[in-house]
């Protein structure tokens, strides 16, 4: 079992600047969408393993495409490969991949003709997947449980014959995801619709050559927001590449951040994030309350940063926290219980009780194998040491989370 032993900067300012890789979610959109139309460049693509896994697959046409623990190329692929003429076949990834559920997304795609079939438990990988031309326009899917099975469908729409229109049925989770999506085909010349539940998305044989820059990821930068606000007053730091118009829905970490004494700022391609002041006596007697349903993957972050605060919190529209590389809600209560944390959890809320007592230190934390769970508790150094299991799942999503940690004066051993 690998161990990282860290001690963050305790009682000392943070100043430094950090270049993030691309958005992880735009990334995998556009592999997908460079496939279809090969004259599109891309550049700042993520150098995350998703993404590797992601541009690894997308070009294979025959045989068995393993993509371990990335959970959006087992999505996206999915629906790229059923509907690419001659393909034959087998998707699949780890332990955990084969119970991350991928039935909603078949059904839908078998709506509109798709031969995939289960080689294990009906509605998991691994997947037999043929490929072939679809002509059929028309699917439904329930929208409550991912958005990524929602841009699977829309991602592959252009180079349907009569492209996709499709009813979201009940309450939509990630709204900014599907937004995401419709956006960047949008910028490719692609027309795209959403009237009530249904969106549709033309057919597009070609689009003009472009080259499209990707912004650096918002979810990679909620660490530091979380360590500038455990940082004294003054400390700041400088995150390239970012914009204020950004297409993610993470970027509302500026507003969440904002409460709890960070301002953020942009300066050119900067995000220049500063701490400004102590948490305002509001939020500390009320808690942080927020509906984290359009951005679920900053929730464990923000809990986390809550606890070190002594804030109390509630946080609600966690649902789909369940079925990520691990149940996040489980682990999330198990890591900060150990630390002292007084949380109770639900199928899709938290509630944190504010802590006022000693952190307890040299804990272990367990990671899942979930690249989240190491990175949301590693600002937790600047209070105690702690150790991390499995530091390099952080590859997942942020392959230099540690050594920029390393810059902004944390030690490990």
């Amino acid at each position: 079992m690998e161990l990282t032993h860290i001690q963050g900067p305790i009682n000392q300012p943070l100043k430094a600047s950090l270049s993030i890789t691309g958005s992880k979610s735009e990334t995998n959109r556009l592999l997908l969408l460079q496939s279809l139309f090969p004259q599109i460049t891309l550049s700042n693509t993520s150098n995350s393993e998703d993404a590797q896994a992601m541009a690894r697959g997308i070009g294979v046409r025959s045989g068995t495409i393993d993509v371990h623990h990335a959970g959006t190329a087992m999505r996206f692929l999915t629906a790229f490969m059923a509907t690419t003429p001659g393909v034959d076949v087998v998707l699949t990834g780890s332990s955990r991949m084969q119970q991350r559920p991928i039935g909603l997304l078949v059904d839908a795609l078998r709506q509109l003709g798709a031969e995939i079939n289960y080689l294990g438990e009906e509605g998991y990988p691994p997947l037999s997947i043929k490929g072939k031309e679809i002509t059929q326009r028309h699917a439904e899917i329930p929208a409550h449980v991912s958005s990524q099975y929602i841009s699977a469908l829309l991602l592959v729409a252009p180079r349907l014959a009569s492209g996709i229109s499709l009813t979201l049925k009940g309450s939509i989770t990630s709204i900014p995801y599907i937004k995401m999506t419709c956006a960047l085909l949008e910028s490719l010349g692609i027309t795209t619709r959403m009237e009530g539940s249904v969106i549709q998305v033309d057919p597009a044989p070609q689009v003009a050559p472009k080259t499209l820059v990707v912004e650096s990821d918002w979810s990679s930068a909620s660490y530091h927001y979380s360590m500038v606000a455990l940082a004294p007053v003054g400390s700041e730091i400088r995150l390239y590449s970012y914009k204020s118009d950004s297409l993610q829905g993470d970027a509302v970490l500026a507003e969440l951040y904002r409460a709890l004494g960070v301002e953020s700022v942009f300066v050119d391609h900067q995000l220049v994030i500063t701490k400004k002041r102590d948490v305002r006596t509001p939020v500390r007697e009320h808690g942080l309350i927020v509906d984290f349903t359009e951005c679920p993957d900053i929730a464990q972050t923000l809990a986390v940063t809550c606890f070190a605060l002594g804030i109390g919190a509630h946080f609600t529209g966690l649902h789909t926290l369940k079925i990520k590389e691990t149940d996040r809600l489980v682990a999330l209560q198990q890591e900060l219980t150990k630390f002292g944390a007084q949380l109770s959890i639900t199928e899709d809320s938290l509630t944190l009780l504010p802590f006022q007592g000693v952190m307890k230190s040299g804990v272990l934390v367990s990671t899942y194998h979930d690249h989240r769970m190491a990175m949301a508790f590693a600002p937790l150094a600047m209070k105690v040491p702690l150790s991390v299991e499995d530091p390099g799942v952080v590859a997942k999503s942020y392959p230099d989370f540690w050594n920029d940690l390393a810059l902004l004066g944390f030690q490990f051993s």
